[in-house]
Protein backbone atom coordinates (compact mmCIF):
# COMPACT_ATOMS: atom_id res chain seq x y z
CA UNK A 1 0.00 0.00 0.00
CA UNK A 2 1.50 3.45 -1.00
CA UNK A 3 2.60 5.75 1.81
CA UNK A 4 -0.38 8.45 -0.27
CA UNK A 5 -3.12 5.90 -0.29
CA UNK A 6 -2.24 5.18 3.33
CA UNK A 7 -2.12 9.21 4.79
CA UNK A 8 -5.41 9.82 2.53
CA UNK A 9 -7.77 6.87 4.25
CA UNK A 10 -6.38 6.95 7.62
CA UNK A 11 -8.48 9.93 8.40
CA UNK A 12 -11.72 8.42 9.13
CA UNK A 13 -13.05 8.59 12.50
CA UNK A 14 -13.26 5.93 14.93
CA UNK A 15 -16.26 5.39 17.46
CA UNK A 16 -14.07 6.30 20.10
CA UNK A 17 -13.20 9.11 18.75
CA UNK A 18 -16.14 10.30 17.48
CA UNK A 19 -17.47 10.33 21.21
CA UNK A 20 -14.60 12.10 22.22
CA UNK A 21 -15.36 14.60 19.10
CA UNK A 22 -19.15 14.80 20.62
CA UNK A 23 -18.21 15.70 23.42
CA UNK A 24 -15.35 18.13 22.80
CA UNK A 25 -18.17 19.49 21.06
CA UNK A 26 -21.10 19.98 23.23
CA UNK A 27 -18.16 21.71 25.73
CA UNK A 28 -17.58 23.72 23.39
CA UNK A 29 -21.01 25.03 22.29
CA UNK A 30 -22.23 25.38 26.56
CA UNK A 31 -19.20 27.02 27.07
CA UNK A 32 -19.78 29.52 24.49
CA UNK A 33 -23.59 29.92 25.85
CA UNK A 34 -22.54 30.50 29.62
CA UNK A 35 -20.55 33.49 28.10
CA UNK A 36 -23.63 34.44 26.36
CA UNK A 37 -26.09 34.05 29.25
CA UNK A 38 -23.84 35.91 31.45
CA UNK A 39 -23.72 38.70 28.71
CA UNK A 40 -27.43 39.03 28.50
CA UNK A 41 -28.40 38.17 31.53
CA UNK A 42 -25.87 41.80 32.86
CA UNK A 43 -26.90 43.85 30.24
CA UNK A 44 -30.69 43.11 29.83
CA UNK A 45 -31.41 42.85 33.30
CA UNK A 46 -29.11 46.17 33.85
CA UNK A 47 -27.02 44.36 36.22
CA UNK A 48 -23.44 45.51 34.14
CA UNK A 49 -21.01 42.81 32.56
CA UNK A 50 -18.20 43.43 35.51
CA UNK A 51 -15.24 41.32 37.31
CA UNK A 52 -17.51 41.93 40.10
CA UNK A 53 -20.07 40.70 38.59
CA UNK A 54 -19.07 37.15 38.03
CA UNK A 55 -17.42 37.13 40.69
CA UNK A 56 -19.86 37.84 43.43
CA UNK A 57 -23.07 36.51 40.90
CA UNK A 58 -22.20 34.41 39.05
CA UNK A 59 -18.80 32.18 39.51
CA UNK A 60 -20.99 29.09 39.88
CA UNK A 61 -21.96 29.23 35.96
CA UNK A 62 -18.78 27.18 35.36
CA UNK A 63 -20.22 24.41 36.45
CA UNK A 64 -22.95 24.79 34.08
CA UNK A 65 -20.91 23.44 30.60
CA UNK A 66 -19.84 20.18 32.47
CA UNK A 67 -23.11 19.83 33.87
CA UNK A 68 -24.30 19.75 30.55
CA UNK A 69 -22.41 16.96 28.84
CA UNK A 70 -23.69 14.87 31.72
CA UNK A 71 -26.80 15.79 31.27
CA UNK A 72 -26.58 14.64 27.78
CA UNK A 73 -24.60 11.64 28.13
CA UNK A 74 -27.52 9.52 26.32
CA UNK A 75 -26.71 11.19 22.82
CA UNK A 76 -22.95 9.96 23.16
CA UNK A 77 -24.07 6.44 21.71
CA UNK A 78 -23.08 6.96 18.38
CA UNK A 79 -26.55 4.96 16.94
CA UNK A 80 -28.31 7.90 18.66
CA UNK A 81 -26.04 10.35 18.13
CA UNK A 82 -26.53 9.53 14.19
CA UNK A 83 -30.27 10.48 14.34
CA UNK A 84 -31.48 13.79 13.68
CA UNK A 85 -34.96 13.07 14.96
CA UNK A 86 -33.26 11.42 18.71
CA UNK A 87 -30.66 14.42 18.51
CA UNK A 88 -33.57 16.59 18.54
CA UNK A 89 -35.33 14.54 21.27
CA UNK A 90 -32.31 14.16 23.51
CA UNK A 91 -31.16 17.69 23.29
CA UNK A 92 -34.96 18.99 24.81
CA UNK A 93 -34.68 15.93 27.26
CA UNK A 94 -31.86 16.94 28.44
CA UNK A 95 -32.71 20.52 28.58
CA UNK A 96 -35.86 19.37 31.12
CA UNK A 97 -33.46 17.37 33.24
CA UNK A 98 -31.91 20.66 33.85
CA UNK A 99 -35.27 22.54 34.62
CA UNK A 100 -35.85 20.14 37.27
CA UNK A 101 -32.84 19.92 38.53
CA UNK A 102 -32.12 23.49 38.95
CA UNK A 103 -35.65 23.91 40.30
CA UNK A 104 -34.93 20.98 43.05
CA UNK A 105 -32.06 23.58 44.06
CA UNK A 106 -33.76 26.99 43.68
CA UNK A 107 -36.54 25.71 45.56
CA UNK A 108 -34.14 24.16 48.71
CA UNK A 109 -32.07 27.62 48.96
CA UNK A 110 -32.07 30.62 50.73
CA UNK A 111 -35.07 32.69 48.67
CA UNK A 112 -33.21 35.40 46.42
CA UNK A 113 -29.92 33.96 46.66
CA UNK A 114 -29.95 31.97 43.03
CA UNK A 115 -31.45 34.03 39.58
CA UNK A 116 -33.84 32.62 37.13
CA UNK A 117 -33.35 34.74 34.02
CA UNK A 118 -29.05 34.24 34.25
CA UNK A 119 -30.28 30.04 33.59
CA UNK A 120 -32.89 30.83 31.81
CA UNK A 121 -30.71 32.33 29.13
CA UNK A 122 -28.07 29.74 29.52
CA UNK A 123 -30.85 26.84 28.60
CA UNK A 124 -32.20 28.69 25.58
CA UNK A 125 -28.65 29.29 24.60
CA UNK A 126 -27.48 26.43 25.05
CA UNK A 127 -29.95 24.53 23.21
CA UNK A 128 -29.92 26.43 19.95
CA UNK A 129 -25.92 26.15 20.23
CA UNK A 130 -25.90 22.33 20.61
CA UNK A 131 -28.75 21.67 17.90
CA UNK A 132 -26.46 23.79 15.55
CA UNK A 133 -23.27 22.13 16.72
CA UNK A 134 -25.00 18.33 15.94
CA UNK A 135 -26.63 19.35 12.52
CA UNK A 136 -22.93 20.58 11.58
CA UNK A 137 -21.85 16.70 13.23
CA UNK A 138 -24.34 15.05 11.12
CA UNK A 139 -23.51 17.02 7.84
CA UNK A 140 -19.84 16.95 7.96
CA UNK A 141 -18.34 14.16 10.01
CA UNK A 142 -20.64 11.57 9.38
CA UNK A 143 -19.93 12.45 5.29
CA UNK A 144 -17.39 9.72 3.34
CA UNK A 145 -14.28 11.56 3.53
CA UNK A 146 -14.37 11.15 7.49
CA UNK A 147 -15.93 7.65 7.28
CA UNK A 148 -13.55 4.58 7.62
CA UNK A 149 -13.49 1.92 4.87
CA UNK A 150 -13.82 -1.72 6.65
CA UNK A 151 -13.40 -5.40 5.47
CA UNK A 152 -15.21 -8.04 8.03
CA UNK A 153 -13.23 -10.85 8.20
CA UNK A 154 -15.50 -14.01 8.32
CA UNK A 155 -18.97 -14.04 6.91
CA UNK A 156 -20.93 -16.75 9.50
CA UNK A 157 -23.46 -15.62 11.77
CA UNK A 158 -20.58 -13.56 14.05
CA UNK A 159 -19.71 -11.33 10.36
CA UNK A 160 -23.33 -11.39 8.84
CA UNK A 161 -24.64 -10.10 12.98
CA UNK A 162 -22.32 -7.16 12.87
CA UNK A 163 -22.59 -5.97 9.23
CA UNK A 164 -26.79 -6.34 9.93
CA UNK A 165 -25.86 -3.83 12.97
CA UNK A 166 -23.90 -1.26 11.08
CA UNK A 167 -26.21 -1.46 8.09
CA UNK A 168 -29.74 -0.66 10.46
CA UNK A 169 -28.00 2.09 12.12
CA UNK A 170 -29.03 5.90 10.81
CA UNK A 171 -26.06 6.90 10.37
CA UNK A 172 -23.53 3.79 9.62
CA UNK A 173 -20.19 4.80 10.93
CA UNK A 174 -18.27 2.86 8.67
CA UNK A 175 -18.23 2.06 5.27
CA UNK A 176 -18.30 -1.36 5.33
CA UNK A 177 -17.21 -2.66 1.80
CA UNK A 178 -17.56 -6.31 2.07
CA UNK A 179 -16.32 -9.33 3.31
CA UNK A 180 -13.71 -11.94 3.56
CA UNK A 181 -13.48 -15.54 4.06
CA UNK A 182 -11.48 -18.63 3.63
CA UNK A 183 -14.74 -20.76 2.97
CA UNK A 184 -14.35 -21.47 -0.81
CA UNK A 185 -18.35 -22.20 -1.19
CA UNK A 186 -18.77 -18.30 0.12
CA UNK A 187 -16.40 -17.35 -2.48
CA UNK A 188 -18.03 -14.86 -4.94
CA UNK A 189 -21.83 -15.01 -3.23
CA UNK A 190 -23.34 -11.91 -1.68
CA UNK A 191 -24.65 -12.38 1.79
CA UNK A 192 -27.17 -9.94 3.32
CA UNK A 193 -26.46 -7.74 0.41
CA UNK A 194 -22.58 -7.65 1.17
CA UNK A 195 -20.39 -9.40 -1.24
CA UNK A 196 -17.30 -11.97 -0.46
CA UNK A 197 -15.16 -10.20 -2.14
CA UNK A 198 -12.12 -12.99 -1.39
CA UNK A 199 -9.89 -14.70 0.94
CA UNK A 200 -6.48 -14.67 2.60
CA UNK A 201 -5.02 -15.24 -0.05
CA UNK A 202 -5.61 -11.99 -1.53
CA UNK A 203 -6.56 -10.29 1.30
CA UNK A 204 -3.50 -7.69 1.30
CA UNK A 205 -4.10 -7.01 -2.61
CA UNK A 206 -7.60 -6.35 -1.82
CA UNK A 207 -6.44 -4.01 1.00
CA UNK A 208 -4.50 -1.65 -1.24
CA UNK A 209 -7.39 -1.93 -4.44
CA UNK A 210 -10.59 -0.69 -1.74
CA UNK A 211 -8.25 1.51 0.16
CA UNK A 212 -9.25 -0.27 3.57
CA UNK A 213 -8.65 1.24 7.03
CA UNK A 214 -9.60 -1.27 9.60
CA UNK A 215 -10.23 -5.17 9.46
CA UNK A 216 -13.24 -6.64 11.86
CA UNK A 217 -12.25 -9.85 12.84
CA UNK A 218 -15.88 -12.25 13.19
CA UNK A 219 -14.11 -15.67 12.96
CA UNK A 220 -15.96 -17.81 15.81
CA UNK A 221 -13.73 -21.07 16.60
CA UNK A 222 -10.06 -21.86 15.71
CA UNK A 223 -8.37 -20.08 13.12
CA UNK A 224 -5.97 -20.75 10.57
CA UNK A 225 -2.27 -19.82 10.28
CA UNK A 226 -2.20 -18.33 7.09
CA UNK A 227 -5.43 -15.85 7.70
CA UNK A 228 -3.58 -15.20 11.33
CA UNK A 229 -0.29 -14.31 9.50
CA UNK A 230 -2.17 -12.10 6.78
CA UNK A 231 -3.55 -10.47 9.87
CA UNK A 232 -0.85 -9.39 11.03
CA UNK A 233 0.63 -8.32 7.85
CA UNK A 234 -2.03 -6.07 7.37
CA UNK A 235 -1.25 -4.69 11.16
CA UNK A 236 2.25 -4.20 10.15
CA UNK A 237 0.79 -2.01 6.94
CA UNK A 238 -1.01 0.57 9.07
CA UNK A 239 -4.37 -1.13 9.10
CA UNK A 240 -6.37 -1.60 12.57
CA UNK A 241 -7.95 -4.89 13.59
CA UNK A 242 -10.73 -5.22 15.90
CA UNK A 243 -12.65 -8.25 16.68
CA UNK A 244 -16.33 -8.48 15.94
CA UNK A 245 -17.71 -8.25 19.94
CA UNK A 246 -15.14 -5.22 20.53
CA UNK A 247 -17.17 -3.01 18.07
CA UNK A 248 -20.57 -4.94 18.64
CA UNK A 249 -19.87 -3.18 22.24
CA UNK A 250 -18.83 0.03 21.23
CA UNK A 251 -21.74 0.35 19.14
CA UNK A 252 -24.36 -0.65 20.90
CA UNK A 253 -23.07 -0.24 24.68
CA UNK A 254 -24.29 -4.36 24.99
CA UNK A 255 -22.73 -7.13 24.85
CA UNK A 256 -23.10 -10.17 21.62
CA UNK A 257 -24.47 -12.74 23.87
CA UNK A 258 -24.38 -15.45 21.19
CA UNK A 259 -21.45 -14.52 19.34
CA UNK A 260 -19.06 -14.83 22.55
CA UNK A 261 -17.19 -17.88 23.77
CA UNK A 262 -16.41 -19.40 27.13
CA UNK A 263 -12.85 -18.50 27.27
CA UNK A 264 -13.52 -14.79 26.37
CA UNK A 265 -16.29 -14.16 29.20
CA UNK A 266 -14.02 -15.26 31.42
CA UNK A 267 -11.01 -13.40 30.52
CA UNK A 268 -13.57 -10.44 30.80
CA UNK A 269 -15.20 -11.26 33.92
CA UNK A 270 -12.79 -13.24 36.13
CA UNK A 271 -9.40 -12.11 34.89
CA UNK A 272 -10.03 -8.19 34.03
CA UNK A 273 -13.15 -7.33 35.98
CA UNK A 274 -11.21 -5.74 39.40
CA UNK A 275 -13.86 -3.70 41.88
CA UNK A 276 -12.07 -1.29 43.73
CA UNK A 277 -13.25 -1.40 47.11
CA UNK A 278 -13.55 2.34 46.91
CA UNK A 279 -16.33 1.68 44.34
CA UNK A 280 -18.27 -1.02 46.39
CA UNK A 281 -18.03 1.78 49.42
CA UNK A 282 -19.31 4.26 47.34
CA UNK A 283 -21.62 2.42 45.83
CA UNK A 284 -22.75 1.31 49.08
CA UNK A 285 -23.16 4.87 50.25
CA UNK A 286 -25.51 5.77 47.07
CA UNK A 287 -27.82 3.32 48.07
CA UNK A 288 -27.83 4.47 51.80
CA UNK A 289 -28.73 7.67 50.81
CA UNK A 290 -31.15 6.36 47.87
CA UNK A 291 -32.78 3.68 50.39
CA UNK A 292 -33.47 6.29 53.18
CA UNK A 293 -35.07 8.80 50.39
CA UNK A 294 -37.08 5.75 48.07
CA UNK A 295 -38.56 4.74 51.75
CA UNK A 296 -39.13 8.25 53.10
CA UNK A 297 -41.14 8.87 49.32
CA UNK A 298 -42.82 5.18 49.86
CA UNK A 299 -44.22 6.03 53.60
CA UNK A 300 -45.33 9.55 51.97
CA UNK A 301 -47.44 8.20 49.33
CA UNK A 302 -48.52 4.81 50.97
CA UNK A 303 -51.61 5.96 52.34
CA UNK A 304 -52.82 7.31 49.16
CA UNK A 305 -51.41 4.28 46.90
CA UNK A 306 -53.53 2.13 49.72
CA UNK A 307 -56.83 3.88 49.26
CA UNK A 308 -56.43 3.97 45.53
CA UNK A 309 -55.95 -0.03 45.61
CA UNK A 310 -58.38 -0.82 48.25
CA UNK A 311 -61.17 1.03 46.39
CA UNK A 312 -60.66 -0.32 42.68
CA UNK A 313 -59.61 -3.72 43.74
CA UNK A 314 -59.66 -4.63 47.59
CA UNK A 315 -56.96 -6.61 49.37
CA UNK A 316 -53.82 -6.81 49.48
CA UNK A 317 -52.15 -3.98 49.08
CA UNK A 318 -48.91 -4.83 49.50
CA UNK A 319 -47.28 -8.77 48.24
CA UNK A 320 -43.68 -10.42 48.72
CA UNK A 321 -42.05 -12.48 46.34
CA UNK A 322 -38.93 -14.36 45.79
CA UNK A 323 -36.39 -13.31 44.03
CA UNK A 324 -32.38 -13.91 43.46
CA UNK A 325 -29.78 -12.05 44.63
CA UNK A 326 -26.20 -11.89 44.42
CA UNK A 327 -24.92 -15.12 44.29
CA UNK A 328 -28.05 -17.02 43.30
CA UNK A 329 -29.20 -16.18 47.07
CA UNK A 330 -33.13 -15.81 47.23
CA UNK A 331 -35.14 -13.11 49.34
CA UNK A 332 -38.04 -11.73 49.67
CA UNK A 333 -38.95 -8.07 47.59
CA UNK A 334 -41.76 -5.70 49.08
CA UNK A 335 -44.08 -4.42 45.73
CA UNK A 336 -47.67 -2.84 45.74
CA UNK A 337 -50.11 -4.69 44.00
CA UNK A 338 -51.02 -4.02 40.41
CA UNK A 339 -52.86 -6.92 39.28
CA UNK A 340 -55.80 -8.54 40.01
CA UNK A 341 -55.73 -10.70 42.88
CA UNK A 342 -54.89 -14.61 42.33
CA UNK A 343 -52.89 -13.34 38.86
CA UNK A 344 -50.79 -16.57 39.08
CA UNK A 345 -53.55 -18.79 40.66
CA UNK A 346 -51.91 -22.10 39.10
CA UNK A 347 -48.80 -20.92 40.86
CA UNK A 348 -46.53 -20.60 37.71
CA UNK A 349 -44.58 -17.66 36.42
CA UNK A 350 -46.08 -15.62 33.84
CA UNK A 351 -44.44 -13.25 31.10
CA UNK A 352 -46.19 -9.77 31.26
CA UNK A 353 -47.50 -8.67 28.02
CA UNK A 354 -45.51 -6.21 26.04
CA UNK A 355 -48.64 -4.58 24.93
CA UNK A 356 -49.77 -3.79 28.24
CA UNK A 357 -50.75 -6.97 30.49
CA UNK A 358 -54.55 -7.66 30.73
CA UNK A 359 -54.13 -8.80 34.45
CA UNK A 360 -53.04 -4.96 35.47
CA UNK A 361 -55.35 -2.95 37.58
CA UNK A 362 -56.09 0.84 36.57
CA UNK A 363 -54.36 1.93 39.41
CA UNK A 364 -51.82 -0.52 38.67
CA UNK A 365 -51.12 0.82 35.26
CA UNK A 366 -50.64 4.14 36.83
CA UNK A 367 -47.89 2.62 39.29
CA UNK A 368 -46.25 1.27 36.85
CA UNK A 369 -46.07 4.32 34.92
CA UNK A 370 -44.54 6.38 37.78
CA UNK A 371 -42.81 3.68 39.14
CA UNK A 372 -44.35 3.87 42.31
CA UNK A 373 -44.61 0.44 42.32
CA UNK A 374 -40.84 -0.29 42.98
CA UNK A 375 -40.67 2.14 46.25
CA UNK A 376 -41.74 -0.66 48.70
CA UNK A 377 -38.35 -1.74 47.37
CA UNK A 378 -36.06 0.53 48.83
CA UNK A 379 -36.35 -1.51 52.04
CA UNK A 380 -34.66 -4.16 50.28
CA UNK A 381 -32.03 -1.91 49.27
CA UNK A 382 -31.42 -0.23 52.92
CA UNK A 383 -31.12 -4.05 54.04
CA UNK A 384 -28.60 -4.64 51.37
CA UNK A 385 -30.49 -7.60 49.60
CA UNK A 386 -30.77 -5.12 46.39
CA UNK A 387 -28.92 -1.87 45.28
CA UNK A 388 -30.39 1.23 43.59
CA UNK A 389 -28.55 0.08 39.89
CA UNK A 390 -28.09 -2.63 38.79
CA UNK A 391 -29.99 -5.87 36.64
CA UNK A 392 -33.34 -6.21 37.23
CA UNK A 393 -34.43 -8.93 40.22
CA UNK A 394 -36.04 -11.79 38.65
CA UNK A 395 -37.69 -14.97 40.26
CA UNK A 396 -36.26 -18.53 39.97
CA UNK A 397 -38.47 -20.35 37.84
CA UNK A 398 -37.61 -17.38 35.18
CA UNK A 399 -33.73 -17.80 35.94
CA UNK A 400 -34.17 -21.07 35.64
CA UNK A 401 -35.90 -21.16 32.54
CA UNK A 402 -33.92 -18.79 31.05
CA UNK A 403 -30.75 -19.95 31.58
CA UNK A 404 -31.52 -23.28 29.38
CA UNK A 405 -32.12 -21.33 26.49
CA UNK A 406 -30.05 -17.68 26.80
CA UNK A 407 -25.72 -18.61 27.06
CA UNK A 408 -24.23 -17.06 29.93
CA UNK A 409 -27.45 -15.65 31.95
CA UNK A 410 -26.32 -16.62 34.86
CA UNK A 411 -23.59 -13.96 34.76
CA UNK A 412 -26.19 -11.38 35.58
CA UNK A 413 -26.10 -12.95 39.45
CA UNK A 414 -22.46 -11.49 39.88
CA UNK A 415 -23.96 -8.29 41.17
CA UNK A 416 -26.47 -7.39 43.33
CA UNK A 417 -30.16 -6.86 41.47
CA UNK A 418 -31.14 -3.04 41.48
CA UNK A 419 -34.14 -0.81 41.22
CA UNK A 420 -32.84 0.51 37.99
CA UNK A 421 -30.32 -0.55 35.55
CA UNK A 422 -28.25 0.30 32.04
CA UNK A 423 -30.76 -2.92 30.60
CA UNK A 424 -34.13 -1.19 32.16
CA UNK A 425 -33.33 2.51 30.58
CA UNK A 426 -31.98 1.00 27.47
CA UNK A 427 -34.25 -2.15 26.81
CA UNK A 428 -37.53 -0.65 28.58
CA UNK A 429 -39.96 -4.04 29.34
CA UNK A 430 -39.43 -6.57 26.42
CA UNK A 431 -41.39 -9.74 27.89
CA UNK A 432 -40.43 -12.79 26.38
CA UNK A 433 -37.09 -15.34 25.71
CA UNK A 434 -35.61 -13.06 22.78
CA UNK A 435 -36.35 -9.41 25.10
CA UNK A 436 -34.67 -11.15 28.00
CA UNK A 437 -31.74 -12.10 25.78
CA UNK A 438 -31.52 -8.18 24.87
CA UNK A 439 -31.68 -7.33 28.50
CA UNK A 440 -28.99 -9.46 29.22
CA UNK A 441 -26.68 -7.89 26.51
CA UNK A 442 -27.21 -5.08 28.10
CA UNK A 443 -26.42 -5.94 31.91
CA UNK A 444 -23.04 -7.81 31.05
CA UNK A 445 -21.84 -4.46 29.62
CA UNK A 446 -22.97 -2.93 33.14
CA UNK A 447 -21.42 -5.52 34.76
CA UNK A 448 -18.22 -5.40 32.49
CA UNK A 449 -17.86 -1.62 32.47
CA UNK A 450 -19.71 -0.62 35.85
CA UNK A 451 -18.54 2.54 37.38
CA UNK A 452 -19.56 5.53 40.51
CA UNK A 453 -20.20 7.77 37.01
CA UNK A 454 -22.48 5.21 35.18
CA UNK A 455 -24.16 4.64 38.29
CA UNK A 456 -25.30 8.23 38.98
CA UNK A 457 -26.02 8.41 35.09
CA UNK A 458 -28.78 5.83 35.41
CA UNK A 459 -30.17 7.14 38.48
CA UNK A 460 -30.62 10.32 36.44
CA UNK A 461 -32.16 8.69 33.67
CA UNK A 462 -34.15 6.16 35.49
CA UNK A 463 -35.55 9.76 37.54
CA UNK A 464 -36.02 11.80 33.92
CA UNK A 465 -38.28 7.78 33.02
CA UNK A 466 -40.65 8.41 36.23
CA UNK A 467 -40.80 11.96 36.09
CA UNK A 468 -41.79 11.90 31.94
CA UNK A 469 -44.23 8.84 33.28
CA UNK A 470 -42.36 6.25 30.91
CA UNK A 471 -42.48 3.40 33.17
CA UNK A 472 -40.55 0.38 31.81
Amino acid sequence: MSKSNSKRYRSGLQPNERRLLLIVGDLLASSIATFLALGLWAQLDWLGFSWDFIITRASWFVLLPPLWVLLMANLYNIQRAGSWRETIRGVLVAAAGGVVLYLLVYFTSEPGSLPRLGVLYFLGSVVVLTLAWRLMYLRVFTAPAFMRRVFIVGAGDGGRTLYNVIHNMPTPPFNTIGFLDDDPKKQGETIDGLPVLGNNENLLDLIECHFITDLIVAIQGPMNGAMFQVLLDAQERGVIISRMPVVYEELLERLPIQHLESDWLLRSFVDELRVSVTYLLAKRIIDIIGGIVGTLIFVITYPWVAVAILLESGRPVLYSQTRLAQGGRGFNILKYRSMIQDAESDGKAQWADEQGDPRATRVGIILRKTHLDEFPQFINVLFGDMSIVGPRPERPQLIAELEKQIPFYRARLLVKPGIGGWAQINAGKLASIEGSAEKLEYDLYYIKHRSVLIDIWIIIRTIGSTIGFKGV
